[in-house]
């Protein structure tokens, strides 16, 4: 009897709403459904507002907009659900990774912050879930981040291939799987979409650059992506992680500021710095790759996979012929992650993240619908 899943995820790219029913059965995760659910224009402002780095904010806005959220992936999952045909009373947990607003892994007292009140989502979906994945990894002082490549590890690993699995969303993160090892590394490795998306979007007003096409028509700067790369972080060693509070519309302003480049040529160089930092990030921890396999948002963008390609000596695959579509792969980790969780397994992995020891992850707010 297989076991069954919903997996929720929303991106550093505030677009909206993965949502994933899973199937778990003799060791084989399948999917059975997916959706996807954008935000309303009005909720991606107020995330966006909120997550701003060193942006004052009322906690009567914090807590209105958790809540807000938590009824967005409740409504997520009934609606899931309903087009499957599937009951409630049959899925096992939901996991859900939350809406990330900020995450500090390096201060003094470090922090990573998800809303959407995983209270609503039980009572309002009667499903057991589980959330706030990311603090119990923390206080193992781990970075709390990335936390899908346990699930990388667990569906894309082969016993003879070296691979590395890219995920490309707002942030960029990378999985090194090495043949016939247990040994796994992975990190971000820097922006993924998200200078681009903030870019076009002040000067073009659109939220993303669809296939790069603005960003190839422009030219790159080599000087330009070589100043950006001299951004501390790119040179930190691993176990690192970071987030769009830091690479931020600030971060960037700060770094261009006497610069006089047109703004397509700063999209084209910002669509570089994604693709080299990439690059150079496998080339120095994972060069035995023998074939990079991208899943995320980023696989839509053709120009960044093309620069991608240009740049690494060995194929680079969407993950779709290996066994999941590249927009479902991080939702379907959150379903696996859930049920890491309500079978007393560890969902992280502490090579990747640095946490002391493999904990067990996230809280558990009960459903009020049982498993049939």
């Amino acid at each position: 009897m297989p076991e069954l899943y919903v997996g929720l995820m929303s991106g550093t790219s505030l677009d909206g709403i993965d949502a994933s029913l899973v199937s778990f059965e003799d060791q084989k995760v399948r999917l059975i459904a997916f959706d996807y659910f954008p935000f309303p224009s009005e909720t991606r402002d107020a995330i966006q507002r909120i997550s701003e780095p060193d942006t004052l904010i009322s906690l009567n806005d914090y807590g209105a907009l958790d809540t807000r959220l938590g009824h967005l992936f409740a409504e997520a999952v009934n609606s899931l659900l309903a087009k499957a045909k599937i009951p409630a009373a049959t899925i096992a947990a939901i996991g859900s990774h939350g809406q990330t607003v900020y995450h500090a892994p390096d201060i003094q007292f470090p922090f990573s912050l998800q809303i959407g009140d995983p209270n609503i989502i039980a009572e309002n979906t009667g499903i057991t879930t589980v959330a706030d994945f990311r603090r119990r990894d923390m206080a193992a002082n781990g970075q709390g981040a990335p936390l899908v490549p346990a699930f990388h590890k667990a569906v894309f690993s082969h016993p003879t291939e070296h691979r590395c699995i890219v995920n490309i969303g707002g942030i960029a993160n990378i999985t090194v799987l090495p043949a016939e090892s247990s040994q796994v590394i992975g990190f971000d490795t820097g922006p993924g979409n998200t200078l681009m998306d903030l870019w076009i979007k002040q000067h073009r007003n659109l939220a993303y650059d669809k296939n790069g096409a603005w960003a190839k028509t422009g030219e790159i700067k080599h000087d330009l992506v070589n100043q950006l790369k001299n951004d501390t972080y790119f040179g930190a060693l691993p176990p690192k992680s970071t987030g769009k509070e830091y690479f931020s519309l600030s971060w960037l302003n700060q770094k261009i500021k006497s610069i006089s480049y047109n703004a397509e040529d700063i999209q084209a160089s910002l669509c570089f710095l994604t693709a080299i930092t990439i690059c150079e990030a496998i080339e120095k921890h994972a060069s035995l790759t023998e074939r990079v396999l991208i899943c995320g948002g980023g696989i839509h963008n053709d120009y960044l996979l093309e620069l991608i390609q240009l740049n690494l000596n060995c194929p680079v695959n969407s993950t779709e012929p290996y066994g999941i579509h590249p927009d479902h792969v991080e939702a379907m980790a959150f379903a696996w992650l859930a049920r890491q969780t309500l079978n007393h397994h560890p969902g992280n992995l502490k090579e990747v993240t640095g946490a002391n020891n493999a904990v067990i992850l996230g809280g558990l707010y009960h459903g009020n619908k049982a498993v049939q």
